[in-house]
């Protein structure tokens, strides 16, 4: 994976809610997720996406 892929557009970041308690998410970058602390998720980022799906994010 090229490092472009790893990175997520920061904009984006600032527009991007939690879809299930619309609270703010935060990114690692390591672990290529977007973080929901109040919902105690995190979605995953796959080729540079953020998968915005409760069936797809794993609890904390």
């Amino acid at each position: 994976m090229t490092e472009k892929q790893n990175k997520v557009d920061r904009k984006l970041l600032e527009i991007l809610v939690c879809p299930v308690c619309k609270g703010p998410l935060t990114y690692d970058s390591d672990a290529q997720e977007l973080i929901s602390k109040q919902a105690g998720l995190a979605y995953p980022i796959r080729d540079g996406i953020p998968i915005m799906l409760e069936s797809e994010a794993r609890e904390l």
